[in-house]
């Protein structure tokens, strides 16, 4: 019988997580790699700095998105309108290049027999945020988790963003959004609902969806 080795077990169960301090030197890397000194005093700090707010940045990858839709609320006295959560900011970076995602997100959903409570539908959008994420991605994981979990009438969400990996490099075209919108349920099926959706969000002002 072939019994493997533990380096083969590692391989199996994926990546294995480095260290901090290998983190850090990994980052003392790209600071040499860019034309700087990491050991001058400016620089001193900065890995474990950057090491730091990676922690903060990416710390969707410790959360549980579907536990946090699991806690309920039956008793709604039979409410079955619209529940909808506007302009919860998202910030999240891009996996091809690393640099910020900045904008907002709007979600809803038409309850069936429970709600859940409004802190929770941020916390699932900041869940798969705050990890390496395309828009495309980000915004139907967000809508078909609330689907999975909550089994509504329909779930809509729309996701209007600033990318910095084509407003600071690439074609240099600061101010561009991207929109994206996934809709299930009623708000795919039935155009009236979708619109009420739509209405609800819209802009109340001018200011920009970075603020």
């Amino acid at each position: 019988m072939n019994v493997p080795t533990p380096a083969a077990e590692r391989a199996a169960s994926g990546p294995e997580t480095p260290s901090r301090a290998e983190a850090e030197q990994a980052i003392r890397t790209l600071l040499l790699w860019a034309g700087e000194d990491p050991a001058r005093e400016g620089l001193r700090d900065t890995p474990a700095r950057v090491a730091r707010a990676y922690k903060e940045f990416f710390r969707g990858y410790a959360e549980d998105p579907v536990a946090l839709l699991t806690r309920t609320f039956e008793e709604i006295e039979g409410y079955d309108e619209m529940v909808v959560l506007r302009d919860i900011r998202v910030e999240s970076h891009c996996e091809h290049h690393m640099v910020p995602i900045i904008g907002r997100a709007h979600v809803a959903y038409l309850p069936g027999t429970r709600v859940v409570g409004i802190s929770k539908l941020a916390r699932v959008v900041d869940a798969y945020a705050r990890r390496f994420q395309i828009q495309e991605k980000l915004t139907a994981q967000i809508a078909n988790t609330i689907q999975e979990v909550l089994q509504p009438r329909g779930v809509a969400v729309v996701i209007e963003a600033n990318h910095q990996c084509m407003s600071t490099r690439g074609v240099h075209k600061p101010g561009a959004s991207m929109v994206t919108s996934r809709m299930l349920g009623a708000f795919r099926e039935d155009p009236s609902t979708r619109r009420e959706f739509l209405a609800i969000i819209q802009p109340r002002n001018c200011s920009s969806i970075e603020d």
